[in-house]
Order: C-alpha cells, then structure tokens, then sequence
C-alpha cells in the first residue's frame, strides 16, 4: 500500500471507532439468532410462505434450505432497469438448481434524472436515495431471508439499495448489474447538438433526434455518469460479481452472471465463507471505492452518497479524505465526459477489471479485503468469458487495449485523481477537474447571482451574459429544494466557454455525473438557506476559484464582507419549492437534511 493512503485509512478508521464498534455490535446480535422460519411463529411462517410451491415450502421450512430474498428496482421507465424484468426468472431457476429458494421481498422506486432533469420531479431525486434505502429495508423487514440479492444500476438506487442492506449488515448480499445500452450516437456530438440548439441553430425536432439516437434501447446510458460510476465502485469492493458491470443487458454471458450471482450469495453464507454485508464493507472497503472513483474521474453525485453509505456502516467519512487521496491516486481512465469514450468503449479498452489490476499492482488499493469473490480483490482484475456453457475468468493483457482510454498506472493520464475539494470564504465545495482544460482550473471574474437555473438560462437567452464571470446558483441545497442537479446548465456555459469567455459555476447544488468542461465548484456547504456564505454574495463581487491551490473565495474586504446582510429565499421560490408533483410529501426530508458534506442524509 503507498504509506499516505495507510495513513488517510488509518484517520478513517480512528475517527469512525466509536461508530463502527456499535454497528459491528449490532450486526454481530442478529447473526447470532437462530434462522428466521425456526425463531418465527407459525402464523408468521405460513404468511411467508403461503404462495411458494408445496416442494419450497418443504425446503426452506423442513429441510432448511437457504431462502435468499431479492430487492428489485424494475421499471420500464429506466432504460437501465428494463432488462430486469426476467431477471427474478432467472434467479429462482438457479436457486432451484442449487437447492435453495428465492423470493421476490420486495420492489424500491427507481426515477430517471435524464427525464427529470430541469423539472420539479428532480427535487426528488437526491431523497430518492434514502427512500430507496427505506423501501429495501421494509422489504427485508419480513426477516426470513439468509441472504439478498439486490438488483440496480442507476444514479440513487445503488447508493440506496446498499444504505438499506448495510442497515441488515447480518445478511450476505451480491449486487447483481444489468449492463450498459449499446453504443449510439456519440455523447461529443450529442452535446454539439445540444449546444446548438441553446444558441438558436438547430430546432427542437433536429435536438430530439439527436436525443434519441444517444438514449436508443436496453440498458445503461453510456456516459461514465452517477450510473456507470456506481458499477465501478461495486466492482471496486467486491459486491459485483467480478467484472461483471459493463456487460450488455442481452449477452449470453449477462443470464451466466446473474446465476453466478446466485451461486455466490449462496457461497458466502455458508460455514467459514459466511461474509455479510456489515463485516464485507469495512474502512479499507470504502477507501477501495473512493480510489476507484478518484482514479477513473467519476460522479461527483459520489461526494455524497458515498459519505451517506460509508455511515450506514459506521464508519464516518468527508470531503478532505476524499481531496486527500486524489492526490495520491493516478487518474487511469478517460471516459465521457472526461474524454471522447462510452463505457462500451471502456469496456473493450480494458474496463474496470484493467482499471482495478493497475491499482493494486501501484498500492493504491487495500488488497486483503473479503470480497463476495473467492479470490479477493485480485479477482477484480480479471475478466469473465465463456467456455461452453462454463464460467471462467481470464487474465487481461498487460497492455491497455486503447491509450487514449485506459492507460498503465506507470503512465497515467494525470498523477492525481479527477477531483478537488475547495475551500475559501465561500465556504466548502467540490470540483470535478478531470475534464476541465487545465487553461480553465483558474477562473477569476464578477459574481453574477441567479436563485434559479431557468433564471440563468433566461439571461443567457437574452444574450445578458456574453463576458467573463462566474455564475453563482444558490438557494439549491439539500433544505432548500432537495439539491437538484443543474446539468441544464451545461449547453449555455459550454456555448460561452466556447466563444472564450472565462466562466465558471458556483453553487450549493449539484452537477451531476456529467460535469464537464466548464469549471463547476458545486455542493458548496453550508447551504444559502441555511445562512451559507453563498448568501452573502451580490453581482460584481469578484469571485477566485482556483482548482489548482484548492481555493474558493470571494475577493472581498473582511469588514464589508462581515458587515454584509444575508440574502433570504424569496416567499415565491419557497412557495414553488414547497408544493407541486409530490414535492409536499418530501417536506419532511428536506427539513431534516444534513448538509452535502455530510451526506445529505434523512435518517440521522
């Protein structure tokens, strides 16, 4: 292990004992019960069971066989989650193969930010999460399971999803993907597109036909977003089957990886294997995570739910561990938006298992950690294929299938990861660099203050915004308006970028996976609504972000800056934010946010 990624675990695991400790503890209670149809009574056994064949019920009460539950986000809205549909088929088949049963426990909503995007329905995005996370615990709440399986791609519900089975740490759990959409239009000329259209060039039925011919069928959308991030971590602490994550929804080999998932969480909860969820993902699991995203220059969304994930096992993480191992972790892979590849791109360069391979072999990942593999971490560096009917792993070759995608960690993209924590009199925020032009990590210009991102592109429209300056969005945090992500924002910024403006993005909002070219210091906490620096800013204020030194700050004397009045939400926007589409019943959870840095978190 290089010595400063020991030494940051280390912090990790002093600062998270007390935590850890009284999450371990009570793990360690409910394994040690006796197994759910033994300890249940009988009214309760015959409801659990009541609709499984005569030959199940004998198994899984007489014979005691391994009952596994599965957690499924299937909707035909998603595109990633459409495949998921003949997955349960599939998985009961296995288990009847391998003499267990299988059960359906339970459905968690699954919302897509690409139809949500710029509309109120993505002011329940963020808290979609921890709904998901509470949806997955009410359906393993029927506490007859001795294992699950969790079936989920997408940007909230794998952070979700593994919120909730980390809150049921006793149970064996594997994370079964259902693999990216084939490639289509490319995302560069999805975006010229979409620029054009933000200047008047092109009309709505020419960007509507670029749309669809970029989101076209089955699967994953294909940027290296929240989405395909979210199989990169997976990968990362060995709760995927290995390699599995970038494996098209309709390949022969995605129905033999989903079995296999069967066959593993039927392994691992077994005798001398038995590896639940709450012992597997530990400090060193999670640092693995946050390598891999720093390595690859992921979502940022991950600066979130990761910290949200990292406490549902007790263990406490913030934005300078994360700032502090990107400067120790080689930036490996280019994918869009940090370069011109799609994940299928990715894929046949070498993918996450060359990815993985390259970071053990530079000590840049916890090598002795349990995995739902046999083989451990080592395993993630291999890749699945077919011979015959049988499941086998390969080593790849020594060499990148494609530099300009994947590169040796002896010759990385960059020495650093693709993320940055800034900090200054603007309070707290974070930066994606990876895809920033390195003539752009310094941006120096007046403030101009929007409470909205329609307000922004309005003054874009009226052509208001064509200079140097730095857009700051606010009144878009977590108590706010559930934090939205302002990718809307993308096409006008690029456009005047493009022209050779010096711009740049300042906000308590997010940006989403897809934060691209134009500098985007985002997440900034404290929050405006909650008194934030943010709040204090008026148009003209020169704003500094400079990714480079890490700083975010605002270029004005201490004493004005002191005696300066803090802005409030206008009555409207709260109005607005308040009611709508479902926005009431989210009142609750915006109240009861902690703050971006902390996960954004509802249940703490």
């Amino acid at each position: 292990m290089k010595p400063a990624i020991a030494s940051i675990t280390d912090r990790i695991r002093e600062r998270s004992h007390a935590t850890r400790s009284a999450y371990l503890s009570r793990v360690e209670k409910l394994i040690n019960r006796p197994r759910g149809s033994d300890r249940m009574g009988c009214a309760n056994v015959a409801h659990a069971f009541a609709a499984l064949p005569a030959n199940d019920k004998l198994r899984v009460v007489a014979e005691r066989a391994p009952n596994i539950g599965v957690v499924t986000a299937y909707n035909d809205m998603l595109s990633a989650h459409q495949p998921y549909e003949g997955f349960p088929a599939i998985l009961r088949d296995e288990a009847h193969r391998q003499g267990a049963t299988l059960q359906v426990a339970g459905g968690v909503p699954a919302m897509c930010d690409g139809v949500t995007q710029g509309l109120p329905g993505m002011e329940m995005s963020l808290f979609s999460r921890d709904t998901i996370a509470m949806s997955t615990a009410i359906a393993l709440s029927h506490d007859v399971f001795d294992g699950a399986l969790l079936l989920g791609v997408c940007d909230k519900i794998v952070p979700g999803l593994l919120i909730g089975a980390l809150h049921f740490g006793h149970l064996p759990c594997v994370f079964v993907p259902a693999g990216p959409m084939s490639t289509g239009l490319s995302n560069n000329e999805k975006s010229k597109v979409r620029e054009k259209f933000a200047q008047g060039q092109v009309g709505r039925d020419e960007l509507l036909a670029a749309e669809s011919a970029a989101y076209h069928g089955p699967g994953t959308c294909t940027f290296y977003g929240t989405a395909n991030s979210n199989q990169m971590l997976l990968e990362s602490m060995g709760l995927h089957v290995p390699g599995s994550a970038f494996v098209h929804p309709h390949a022969t080999l995605r129905e033999a990886l989903t079995r296999e998932a069967l066959r593993r969480v039927l392994a691992i909860g077994k005798g001398a294997n038995f590896q639940p969820i709450g012992k597997l993902v530990d400090e060193r699991t999670i640092v693995n995570a946050m390598v891999a995203l720093l390595a690859t220059g992921g979502s940022t969304n991950h600066l979130i739910h990761w910290v949200a994930v990292a406490r549902a096992a007790g263990i406490l993480i913030d934005w300078t561990d994360f700032s502090d191992l990107s400067a120790n972790v080689p930036l490996l892979s280019r994918v869009y938006p940090n370069g011109s590849a799609d994940v299928n791109q990715f894929q046949a360069a070498g993918g996450p298992s060359f990815v993985l391979r390259e970071l053990l072999a530079a000590g840049c990942l916890h090598p002795d950690v349990a995995t739902i593999a046999s083989g451990g971490m080592a395993a993630y560096g291999e890749v699945p294929t077919l011979e015959g009917e049988r499941l086998v792993w390969q080593r790849l070759p020594a060499q990148s299938q494609d530099e300009s995608v994947v590169r040796l960690a002896s010759a990385p993209f960059s020495e650093t990861g693709g993320l940055k924590l800034l900090t200054g009199k603007l309070g707290r925020a974070v930066i994606k660099v990876s895809a920033v032009p390195k003539d752009r990590h310094v941006v120096e210009a007046p403030a101009r203050v929007f409470e909205s991102q329609e307000a922004l592109q309005a003054a874009f429209k009226a052509g208001e915004l064509e200079r140097d300056f730095v857009a700051v969005v606010r009144f878009q945090g977590p108590n706010a308006n559930g934090m939205p992500e302002l990718h809307k924002l993308t096409p006008p910024l690029g456009v005047l970028q493009g022209k050779g403006f010096k711009v740049a993005l300042v906000t308590d909002g997010r940006m989403s996976g897809a934060s691209g070219k134009v500098p985007a210091a985002i997440h900034v906490s404290p929050e405006a609504l909650a008194g934030g620096p943010l709040a204090k800013v008026v148009d003209g204020d020169i704003i500094r972000l400079d990714a480079v030194n890490g700083v975010l700050d605002v270029l004005v004397d201490d004493a004005t800056w002191a005696a300066r009045p803090v802005a409030t939400i206008r009555p409207e926007a709260a109005e607005d934010n308040a009611h709508g589409l479902g926005r009431e019943l989210f009142a609750g959870m915006r109240k009861n946010a902690v703050s971006a840095e902390e996960g954004a978190c509802t249940w703490l």
